[in-house]
């Protein structure tokens, strides 16, 4: 039994006359109702009532599109079963509508031979029904739903079948969608020819729409994976670890999924490419949440607007939602009661009541300006720091950006530009490369070593030009995280000849 079918059930069992169920999906409560119907109501069915329709089956000489009327004729004449009213809580501020409600529940909870069912995607009632109205919330479609919603769509296009290995992933990566969606989803993938490879895609694409609507949530490309990141091993093999474990068979074996990692360190050395890294290495869709809107009042109060950011993001796991820039969002001033205390002390309750399927992954520049509570463990696994490369990453992410412009690593002197670049995070090197090659394309001719040469003898590096600042940071890193990168191990000294 499904958590909705036993929540009706108690609110039949204790003769609850008005029910109000807070969904998107009417065709999906009808279809729950339908098959409990006659358990509760023998002999008895599923009657509804729209404002375009009236009450179905039609009332004989009446015309019950007015939902009061409607109400009046269902008190006159009772149905036995459910009868689900779908665009009633429209009409719940009008004063004929509100009384009807009232006589029903009255004369309704006598014989209880019917059971009004207000289906609606908005909040629940006015404070006006609040002691009548029994509030029930169905929850999105279960993975074993949304894969039997799939097999029959499938039926459809005998000739194109999704494959076997990818039904757990997208039976997660469907999570969250409704059923129609999922049918809009498969239908499209099935039907345009879709392949393996790009089957997942068109599932996060859809996700990707369904983020967009909420306002301050945006779908993350990730293209990639940690193989193209260059140095920071201990994050790639903290990843690559975990990566088994972020999934529905691993869930329900018991074992202990991953809640979210922290990653903080000096501006460019690669936070927000690796928090991507890891969503393409797991092959889950991320999402960023915008908290500049969330403040900016365009969607209500900041504390709705991050309480609406949360539900929306559970309904979209399996996820992994980036807050980029953490210290400047989620610091708390010292007043007390402001709304950045407020939604911090939000988001710490969510971090430890979240579904186990939402990783967070959060960047920091400035870590010493979040407060205690959500650095410590059980908010986040890790805590990395990212630190300026090292000559071992400076050569791999040179090798990675010449490759990216078409240049093959092997015709540069790589020991030279690695030296010429100590101090150097890895933004500036990339943006070193970029500019060398447009100069050589200026000049016509291929870029060389000589180019990046004169791009870094003209740039200064953010580790001089903000020197206190690169350094207070690397200070309070040094004994509270742990380091993205795994220390480099030199040779020993050769031992001289006696």
């Amino acid at each position: 039994m499904s958590r909705f079918e036993e929540q009706i059930s108690h609110a039949v069992r204790g003769r609850h006359p008005l029910i109000y169920v807070q969904s998107q999906e009417e065709d999906r409560v009808l279809d729950v109702l339908r098959q409990i119907a006659p358990k509760y109501f023998p002999g008895g069915a599923v009657s509804t009532w729209s404002c375009v329709r009236g009450l179905e089956p039609a009332a004989e000489g009446a015309d019950t599109r007015d939902p009061a009327l409607a109400l009046h004729w269902l008190l006159a004449r009772p149905r036995r079963g459910f009868c689900v009213m779908r665009d009633l809580s429209a009409f719940l501020n009008e004063p004929r509508v509100l009384r009807g409600l009232r006589e029903a529940y009255f004369a309704f909870s006598r014989d209880y031979p019917t059971a009004l069912v207000l289906v609606s995607p908005q909040a629940p009632p006015p404070k006006a029904l609040e002691k009548e109205m029994l509030v029930v919330e169905m929850d999105a479609p279960t993975p074993e739903e949304a894969v039997a919603r799939m097999k029959e769509v499938e039926k459809l296009y005998p000739s194109a079948r999704f494959p076997e290995n990818l039904r757990e992933q997208a039976a997660l990566a469907l999570r969250g969608m409704s059923l129609k969606e999922v049918d809009h989803v498969m239908h499209r993938v099935l039907s345009g020819g879709a392949t393996s490879d790009t089957m997942l895609n068109e599932i996060f694409a859809e996700k990707a729409v369904l983020a967009k609507k909420s306002g301050f949530l945006e779908m993350v490309p990730t293209s990639f994976d940690t193989a193209a990141v260059g140095g920071l091993e201990n994050v790639k093999s903290w990843a690559s670890q975990r990566k088994d474990l972020f999934t529905l068979s691993a869930m329900k074996s018991g074992l202990p999924v991953p809640k979210g990692v922290l990653v903080m360190g000096v501006s460019g050395c690669g936070k927000s490419m690796v928090v991507k890294a890891i969503a393409g290495l797991w092959r889950v869709p991320m999402f960023r949440l915008d908290m500049s809107l969330i403040f900016s009042g365009l969607y209500g109060s900041p504390e709705a607007a991050f309480h609406d950011a949360l539900r929306t993001i559970e309904t979209l796991a399996p996820a992994v939602l980036w807050i980029d820039e953490m210290e400047a969002s989620l610091s708390t001033p010292k007043e007390a009661a402001t709304p950045q205390s407020m939604i911090f002390a939000a988001f710490l309750t969510w971090m430890q009541e979240k579904p186990p399927l939402i990783f967070v992954a959060a960047t920091a520049n400035r870590i010493e300006m979040l407060p205690a509570e959500i650095v410590r463990k059980g908010r986040f696994d890790q805590v990395f720091f990212c630190d300026l490369p090292n000559e071992d990453e400076r050569a791999q992410i040179f090798d990675i950006h010449l490759r990216r412009q078409g240049s093959d690593p092997a015709g540069f002197e790589m020991k030279s530009l690695v030296i010429s670049t100590e101090g150097w995070s890895g933004a500036e090197i990339e943006q070193a490369v970029i500019a060398a090659r447009l100069e050589a394309r200026q000049a016509g001719r291929a870029m060389a070593t000589g180019d990046i040469w004169r791009q870094t003898n003209s740039m200064v590096p953010l580790s001089r030009t903000m020197a206190e600042q690169v350094k207070a940071i690397r200070e309070w890193a040094f004994k509270r995280a742990t380091r993205a990168s795994k220390p480099v191990v030199k040779p020993p000294e050769p031992k001289e000849q006696v």
